[in-house]
C-alpha cells in the first residue's frame, strides 16, 4: 500500500482529504489496523468515491466500507479505532451463592472430579443443578483463583535428579551445518529368532547432515560398551565428529560420558520421553531393522553377525541410494560437496 502522505503523486495528501485525520494530531498513536482502514478511505476518496469498486480493490464487504465511511464522517480517526465485540448483554450468573459454596467444597474435598460427578453428590444433597451449571460454576471459580489446582504428578513415577557432570541439553541456537556437527547415538534390543530369550544389544549412530551411518552389536548395553562403539563411530566417520546427542539411558552415563569429556567431544542429552528429539537415529534404527534384521540368517557367533553387519553399514553408506539425498548415497553426497566446497 502506498503512503498514506501520498496517495496519488503531487496529489492532495490524506490530511487534505480527510481533515478530521489531521486534526486529531494529539491522539495517541494509532494502531496499524486504524492507519490501514485510513489508506482504505483515502484511495476511496481519490478513486472516485465509489464503494463497489474500493470493496473490490481491498477486499471488503460494502457493508464494511459503508460502515467505516459512516464512523468516519461522525467521529473522525477515532471512529475508525477497533471497538470492542464484547456483547451489550452479558450474561449473569444464576446461580445461589449457596450452591457455588457447595461446588467449591466438593471441588476441595475431590479435585480430580469433573461436572458430571459433582452433579451426582449436588443432586444427592437435594440441589437442583444440571450438568453444564456446574461446568460454569467451576469455570468462573477457575478464573477468579479460587478453585484449588489438582496435583497432577504421577506418584507411580519416581523423579530422581539427573546428576550429569559433561552432558548437557543442546542449546537451541546449536544448529548442525556441516557433517559431523551432530552425531546422534542410540541403541536397542534385537532378538534374531521369535520368541526367543536370547538377545543383543544394537547401536546405531547417524550424522544428521550426510546420513553417514555407523552401526554396531553386542551382547549387552553398558557405558562401557558404548564407549568401545564410540571409538568405533570415531574410527569409521569419514570426517571428524563434534557433538553427540543420546537419550537419557544408562548406557551413555559413567565411562561413556568421561569418553566424551577426554576426546573433546561436546554431549547433548535428550530430556526425558522425547525420542522426537533423535529423529534421525531412530529412523535409522528402524531402516536397519527392516533392512538386515529381519532379512538375516541369525548366524551362529556373535563375531559373524558382527561380521554381517559390517557388510550391511558399507552397503548402506556406498551402494543403497538414499531419497533425503536426491538418491544419493552418502559417500557420493560427501563427495559432491566436497568438490562444491
Amino acid at each position: 500500500m502506498q503512503t498514506y502522505g501520498s496517495i496519488i503523486p503531487g496529489g492532495p495528501t490524506l490530511a487534505r482529504i480527510l481533515p478530521k485525520a489531521a486534526s486529531e494530531a494529539r491522539d495517541p498513536p494509532l494502531s496499524r489496523e486504524t492507519k490501514r482502514r485510513l489508506g482504505v478511505l483515502g484511495w476511496h476518496a481519490t478513486h472516485g468515491k465509489r464503494v463497489s469498486l474500493t470493496a473490490r480493490h481491498f477486499g471488503l464487504s460494502r457493508s464494511t466500507l459503508y460502515e467505516w465511511l459512516k464512523r468516519h464522517a461522525k467521529d473522525g480517526t477515532r471512529g475508525l479505532q477497533e471497538r470492542t465485540r464484547k456483547p451489550h448483554n452479558v450474561r449473569q450468573p444464576t446461580w445461589s451463592w449457596e450452591l457455588e459454596q457447595a461446588v467449591l467444597k466438593l471441588r476441595a474435598e475431590h479435585p480430580r472430579w469433573g461436572k458430571d460427578k459433582l452433579v451426582v453428590l449436588l443432586r444427592h444433597q437435594g440441589l437442583a443443578v444440571s450438568v453444564s451449571m456446574v461446568g460454569r460454576i467451576l469455570r468462573r471459580l477457575k478464573a477468579a483463583g479460587r478453585l484449588p489446582p489438582a496435583d497432577l504428578r504421577d506418584p507411580l513415577i519416581v523423579h530422581r535428579p539427573q546428576i550429569r557432570p559433561y552432558a548437557t541439553r543442546k542449546p537451541r541456537d546449536y544448529v548442525p551445518r556441516t557433517p559431523g556437527d551432530l552425531v546422534e547415538i542410540d541403541s536397542a534390543d534385537i532378538r534374531l529368532l521369535p520368541g526367543s530369550a536370547h538377545w543383543y544389544k544394537h547401536f546405531s549412530a547417524r550424522d544428521v547432515i550426510s546420513r553417514w551411518d555407523v552401526l554396531g552389536v553386542y551382547g549387552r548395553a553398558t557405558a562401557i560398551t558404548a564407549r568401545d562403539f564410540l571409538d568405533a563411530v570415531i574410527e569409521r566417520m569419514p570426517y571428524a565428529v563434534r557433538a553427540i546427542q543420546v537419550d537419557g539411558g544408562s548406557e551413555f552415563k559413567a565411562e561413556f560420558e568421561e569418553a566424551c569429556r577426554e576426546k573433546g567431544l561436546r554431549l547433548f542429552v535428550l530430556p526425558p520421553r522425547s525420542p522426537k528429539l533423535n529423529g534421525s537415529v531412530e529412523r535409522a534404527q528402524r531402516t536397519h531393522k527392516e533392512e538386515f534384521y529381519q532379512m538375516l540368517d541369525p548366524p551362529d557367533s556373535l563375531a559373524e553377525l558382527r561380521r554381517l553387519l559390517l557388510a550391511h553399514e558399507r552397503c548402506y553408506n556406498t551402494l543403497r541410494p538414499h531419497q533425503a539425498l536426491g538418491q544419493l548415497t552418502p559417500q557420493q553426497w560427501l563427495l559432491a560437496s566436497t568438490e562444491r566446497g
